[in-house]
């Protein structure tokens, strides 16, 4: 566990929290992407990707599954503690599944199997103002928080299907006030999905923390894809904000590269893959 400690010696150090803001104050572009397993995370690392997500899309990608809801804390453990052992430089991020996270209680007792069992620097919930007081509980314990705005894949069933977020100008404005909320509340990092690039560019110029987007524009701090999605392992439809990166390429570890390279100078996301 926590391999990345162990290399201070390292000529680049591990990425931590303050080295994502002060990227987020230099405006210089963060390059995230899941990963699931040991061999594909030292990829990833290999690659210059600064921030890894165990994510629940492990229910879809992995599984085999239509949502991520079927996604269980044991599955994400599980699979982040294998991510760690292949990670020496990034940021190490982990999904709390639904229904994980129903209270204060419950949150913290998770988190800190995703961070004590797991490896996880950091833990990810899908967020709106109902999960502020669970947000103020983490950070007053020392949990980092990444905090997932619009599109929310939990909510898939509520939300009546994959759609943009944050269209109408009222909505819009409640997504902007969430994000100050939890940034207020202890968020450390904001994940925003699939928006419009106006109210992704208007989250990053409001909040202080990094604002990492997916399908949220080219203005925001850092993006953000499903590793098989950059390889082109996608099964059924592909979102309009991937890119299949192994395009081109003879090697996961050049695509990846490929990837990492175009979040850092701008190429990616290009207009077609952006929401208006």
């Amino acid at each position: 566990m926590y391999t990345q400690l162990e290399q201070r010696t390292m000529a680049e150090p591990p990425i931590n929290i303050g080295t994502l803001r002060k990227k987020k104050q230099d405006r210089e572009p963060i390059a995230c992407l899941t990963a699931y397993d040991a061999s594909y995370a030292a990829l990833v690392d290999a690659a210059g990707t600064d921030l890894v997500l165990v994510g629940d899309s492990l229910g879809m990608v992995i599984q085999g599954h239509d949502t991520t809801v079927p996604v269980t804390v044991d599955d994400v453990v599980y699979h982040t503690r294998a991510v760690a052992r292949g990670l020496r430089h990034a940021f190490l991020v982990a999904d709390m599944p639904f229904m994980s996270y129903t209270n204060p209680g419950q949150a913290l007792d998770n988190s800190v199997r995703l961070m004590q069992e797991g490896g996880a620097m950091m833990i990810k919930l899908e967020s709106g103002g109902g999960q502020l007081e669970i947000v103020e509980h983490l950070a007053a314990h020392d949990i980092p928080v990444c905090a997932h705005l619009g599109l929310k894949p939990q909510s898939v069933h509520k939300l009546g299907g994959f759609r943009v977020q944050g269209r109408e100008p009222d909505q819009a404005q409640e997504l902007l006030e969430a994000g100050r909320q939890l940034q207020n509340a202890g968020a450390d990092i904001v994940l925003l999905e699939c928006v419009p690039n106006e109210l992704g560019q208007a989250m990053t110029e409001a909040l202080e923390v990094p604002v990492i987007g997916i399908g949220a524009g080219p203005h925001v701090d850092g993006q953000i894809l499903v590793l098989y999605d950059v390889l082109g392992i996608t099964m059924g439809r592909t979102p309009r904000f991937v890119q299949n990166f192994q395009q081109g390429h003879d090697s996961p570890l050049a695509a990846l590269q490929a990837f990492v390279g175009a979040v850092k100078d701008g190429s990616y996301p290009a207009p077609e893959h952006c929401f208006s």
